[in-house]
């Protein structure tokens, strides 16, 4: 979780910085953070960071993290750490990549359609998920 705290902090979202860190056989396969997709400045005039215009443009840590797998053929059975519980879409891509565990330091309000519809999906397709607990050396 340290990782994808460490990730979250380059995201140039002055809102919500979301972190994700993917990891297989004690390895980590994947990380990612909240931006604008490859090539698109983020301080580019044209595009706000502002709600709910910036959701129209940023690519979240997740979906980041996946894409940035060192093979997707290792993304079957692994963990997703993320700072931010999975939002519906994202939980979609996740389902399909074939990750299996998904812990997470804070969620949205459950009661959100959003949330609801994760839930849901993640229920029916068998994954698991943890809130994280942050724990100490002492």
């Amino acid at each position: 979780m340290r990782i994808a705290s460490t990730s979250a902090l380059r995201s140039k979202d002055p809102s919500t910085k979301v972190g994700c860190c993917i990891v297989k056989d004690h390895k980590i396969i994947g990380i990612g953070y909240n931006g604008m997709p490859n090539g698109i400045p983020d301080d580019s005039p044209e595009i706000s960071w502002e709600r709910p215009e910036k959701y129209q443009y940023v690519v979240h840590a997740e979906v980041n993290a996946i894409l940035n797998t060192v093979s997707f053929d290792k993304l079957r059975g692994a963990t997703l750490y993320c700072t931010l519980f999975p939002c519906n879409e994202c939980m979609k891509i996740i389902i399909q990549s074939g990750i299996t565990e998904i812990v997470y330091a804070d969620m949205k309000d459950p009661s959100r359609s959003d949330m609801k519809a994760s839930l849901t999906m993640m229920k029916l397709a068998g994954l698991t998920s943890r809130e994280y607990h942050s724990f100490s050396t002492s």
